[in-house]
């Protein structure tokens, strides 16, 4: 019987087989109908007669449409920019500013789309928009103002800069030289290469849209944030460019009659990142610019809207807002042409005085308002305003909804258009009335952008609860009859998976989720802590200094990075001790290398000391560490030179000199070649430490065995074979290295608290049972996480390292690079499972215990995922018409899709299951 229960449950296997295949299949088709593509108005919008006169002459001809990616509203208007021209073009009437509001997700392909439909772009984008091979959001058969001006008889459209433009609009531009927006290592040639192109084509009479979108103020941002101090310099060479524009545009006939709009895709928050919410992300910069524009003295009756520089804003918003889809109907009428058919962008009527007859003021805001309505009927009906289109409809008395109070409105704006003869009071209320309508209707209509498919949410959601069924039976299977399986054991498990999923449903909850997990495995390293000493009575104060230790190490681990969104920009360890002070932060950072160093020669001796001598494994793993140190320091210089210090200065020097020795040209080895050196030492070290695992002769076996007086004793037979822990703990070094390499300087640092907590939980294995030991893992996984910095907002993602080693844009490598970066820390703990998992196998000693361990293990992870995801799904079901759908639920969503599919499947079972495997050679 004993033997029967000690076996692997074929059954438990087949259950866990089951429910992790459902777990991707539940997240496919749950996310087909959360996030699906909408369906757009094909064909160009067409001037219509409403009786309102012809349509107004535009004051412009041609456009240049720069994009200052990232450019946040404060790096232009403020005392510290280095804008310094724009804003004397400011002072003089010749530029005109605002913060345009961006929509979460503030990234760049959403944020195209929106600018030049004037429609609410899918949230779906955030995933196309790093894909680059993408091409099934392309606004190819779609209104554009693009597609307007190319329609044009003399319509002819040149691009240089991001080729997001080229992927969204392919066979539109004439003349094109696109670069990649996602080599953030590169903030200076990225921006020569486009404009290198200027000078040559204002010059040209043949165009009447050039686009530029400059990338390097964003990717200095990724890489050193807003406070970066390459960005004052970034801002100075834009606004060079905005003076090379501008003298052109006053001295060039053919450009006399040329509108230049600066302007920023999205912002950026406190770390340099964006993707969601944060006033910093949705406030970038717009500015109209024009000689023509001084001489309309559009800021007559507004000075703040001469006055620049202005004072620092902690919500960014300077000047006028207006919403970025504004821009789409705003150019349709200074360029001559209507309003894109998805457009939900309102006229921005700072713009009506260049206009001077009233007629045409009226003819645009009237043209808007009718292009907006057609959306609104062919949402809501045509029934609904047809009936409200009598004076006096009782219905108007008091509006029962939104959409009734609007149509009221609007037929209240119609009766009221004004004729050229009417007063300038009267006229003025209802341009106020015209333009107030025009927003309450673009907010109705963005309230409403989301059509839900729901029942794929519900057809996802089922299969995600029967992941979760089969993954509780299959655990049920793999623990029936272990002794260290009780209700008690499974109960702090059970705890937090309920928890976990109850907090999905509040939005707070969600955004300030690592709270959750630093008290929990703060908890939990109590528990256990308490647990030991009582247990080891002997042992009673090392046992607590370890404890403490941990504790320690748990709570620097909370400090270290302030994530979420209520303390975000709060002081922390990384930012208000290591940052002011780089002689701390790389002692620290040199003592994780050496660290690393020590383990690496100690497992590769202990394992392979029949094979390798050590003259030869100490200087070959010494020279191996010093180029993965080398790479980080030259790194951390050239991407944030305030980090290295003037005391590491003739170190880098002396590094660089180095490597130009015998260096073709005298240039020396690049970023990307010393990585490539680094990945290729991982890849050697790697493929040695699993050879020496599966050829090293196992140590002589143990059995135990009764002697006469009853005690145990051991004999050089076995039942049990056994794999001593050294034989895969060599991995975990080769992993830390790969870990620092992948990893922000500040964040290094964390691995030597990671070796704290360890050697805690490495002596304390034999109090935790499989069920301690998954609980532990779990909560170290999701705690390391956000204490590398990682939240739930797409603004979080780390992209600083997704490049090293990369010198041509590829999806599947920049995306590994990336998970590395920023699950770097979770990784470490999967990796320490299997270790960890192996010290208690040597606690068992019957045979098969091994595939039962980690069937156990992986059950419960299983269970895990599957509850989350059940959990999440549910919250974005049920709570899909919430005010933070898009800003909240909709990346935790994106989130818990990156869990399940790259921490469970991949890491936690796929690399953890082989690492447990090569333990059993």
């Amino acid at each position: 019987m004993a033997r029967e229960t000690a076996g692997t449950p074929l059954v438990a296997v087949l259950l866990l087989v089951a429910a992790n295949l459902l777990v991707p299949l539940a997240i496919g088709i749950f996310g087909k109908g959360f996030f699906p593509y909408k369906p757009l108005l094909p064909g160009l919008a067409q001037y219509e007669d409403h009786g309102f006169g012809p349509a107004a002459p535009a004051p412009f001809d041609r456009v240049i449409f720069m994009v200052v990616d990232a450019l946040r509203s404060d790096f232009v208007y403020v005392a510290n920019s280095g804008f310094k021209y724009t804003q004397g073009l400011i002072r003089s009437g010749s530029a005109v500013p605002f913060t345009a509001h961006a929509t979460s997700p503030t990234v760049t392909m959403p944020r195209i789309k929106a600018i030049t439909t004037g429609s609410i772009p899918s949230f779906l984008d955030v995933i196309l928009n790093v894909d680059e091979g993408d091409k099934s959001s392309s606004l190819a058969s779609q209104d554009t103002w693009l597609a307007q001006m190319k329609a044009k008889p003399d319509g002819k459209l040149v691009l240089y800069g991001d080729d997001t433009w080229l992927k969204l609009f392919p066979d539109t531009f004439d003349r094109a030289d696109g670069t990649s927006s996602f080599f953030v290592s590169d903030f200076t040639e990225v921006d020569n290469n486009v404009t290198r192109h200027v000078a040559g084509e204002l010059r040209n009479d043949d165009w009447s849209v050039m686009v530029l979108h400059y990338l390097g103020l964003d990717h200095i941002g990724h890489k050193g944030g807003p406070r970066s101090p390459n960005m004052v310099p970034k801002q100075r060479e834009m606004d060079d460019i905005v003076r090379e524009i501008y003298e052109a545009l006053d001295a060039q006939p053919h450009l006399a009659s040329t509108l230049l709009v600066v302007c920023g895709d999205h912002g950026m928050n406190d770390a340099g990142n964006h993707g969601a919410s944060s006033a910093g992300e949705t406030s970038p910069a717009l500015v109209f610019v024009s000689p023509k524009l001084g001489s309309h003295s559009l800021a007559d009756d507004d000075k703040d809207f001469r006055k620049a520089p202005l004072d620092e804003r902690d919500d960014f918003q300077f000047y006028r807002t207006v919403e970025q889809s504004d821009l789409a109907p705003t150019l349709g009428a200074l360029l001559g042409f209507p309003a894109p058919q998805n457009n939900l962008g309102a006229f921005i009527p700072d713009f009506l005085p260049l206009w001077p007859k009233k007629r045409d003021q009226v003819q645009i805001l009237m043209h808007n308002g009718f292009q907006i309505l057609r959306i609104l009927t062919a949402a809501f009906g045509d029934e609904l305003f047809a009936t409200l289109s009598a004076p006096g409809s009782p219905m108007c008395t008091s509006p029962a909804s939104d959409i009734e109070e609007l149509a009221c409105e609007w037929q209240t704006v119609v009766r009221t258009a004004p004729t050229p003869n009417a007063k300038p009071e009267a006229y003025d209320a209802w341009v106020a009335t015209t333009v107030k309508w025009l927003r309450n209707a673009q907010q109705t209509m963005s309230g409403m952008a989301s059509n839900y498919d729901t029942p794929k949410l519900g057809l996802g959601l089922g299969a995600a609860v029967s992941s979760l069924v089969l993954s509780l039976a299959a655990a049920l299977y793999a623990f029936k009859g272990a002794s260290s399986w009780s209700a008690a054991a499974a109960a702090p498990f059970a705890l937090i998976s309920i928890t976990y999923g109850i907090m999905m449903f509040a939005s707070s909850y969600v955004e300030e989720e690592h709270h959750f997990w630093y008290w929990a495995t703060s908890g939990w390293i109590a528990f256990v802590g308490i647990r030991s000493v009582s247990s080891t009575p002997k042992k009673g104060v090392s046992a607590l200094v370890a404890v403490v230790a941990a504790f320690a190490a748990v709570r620097l681990l909370r400090g270290w990075n302030q994530t979420g969104q209520k303390f975000a920009g709060a002081p922390d360890l990384a930012k208000t001790f290591l940052q002011p002070n780089p002689a701390l932060l790389w002692a620290l950072v040199i003592a994780v290398y050496v660290v690393i160093g020590y383990q690496i020669i100690r497992g590769f001796v202990a394992n392979g000391g029949q094979y390798l001598h050590i003259g030869f494994t100490i200087p070959t793993v010494a020279l191996f560490v010093w180029s993965a140190f080398s790479f980080k320091l030259v790194f951390t210089y050239q991407e944030s030179p305030e980090l290295v210090g003037s005391f590491a200065r003739p170190l880098v020097d002396g590094i660089l000199e180095l490597t130009k020795i015998g260096a073709r040209g005298g240039e020396g080895a690049t970023l990307v070649s010393r990585a490539r050196v680094v990945f290729s030492g991982l890849g050697l070290a790697t493929t040695a430490a699993v050879y020496l695992i599966v050829v090293n002769p196992k140590p002589a076996p143990k059995k135990t065995k009764t002697t006469k007086t009853g005690k145990t004793a051991t004999a050089d037979s076995t039942t049990a074979p056994t794999t001593p822990p050294s034989k895969i703990q060599i991995l975990l070094p080769i992993y830390t290295l790969l870990a620092v390499t992948q990893s922000r300087t500040t964040n290094i640092p964390i691995f030597l608290l990671f070796g704290i907590v360890y050697r805690f939980l490495a002596g304390t294995v034999a109090q935790l049972s499989p069920a301690d030991l998954t609980t532990a893992m779990l909560l170290l996984e999701y705690a390391s996480f956000f204490a590398f910095g990682g939240t739930n907002a797409v603004s979080s993602v780390d992209l600083s390292s997704a490049y090293n080693g990369i010198s041509v844009f590829s999806a599947g490598s920049v995306g590994v690079l990336t998970f590395l970066s920023n699950w770097a820390g979770s990784i470490y703990w999967a990796v320490a499972s299997s270790i960890l998992l192996h010290k208690q196998l040597q606690l068992q000693q019957q045979r098969g215990e091994a595939r039962r361990i980690w069937l156990q293990h992986a059950s419960l992870l299983t269970v895990f995922a599957a509850a989350s995801a059940v959990a999440v799904m549910a919250a974005c079901t049920a709570l899909r018409t919430h005010l933070f759908v898009w800003t909240v639920f909709s990346p935790k969503y994106l989130y818990c899709v990156a869990w399940n599919l790259g921490m469970h499947l991949a890491v936690n079972l796929g690399l953890g299951s082989l690492l447990y495997w090569l333990g059993t050679f």
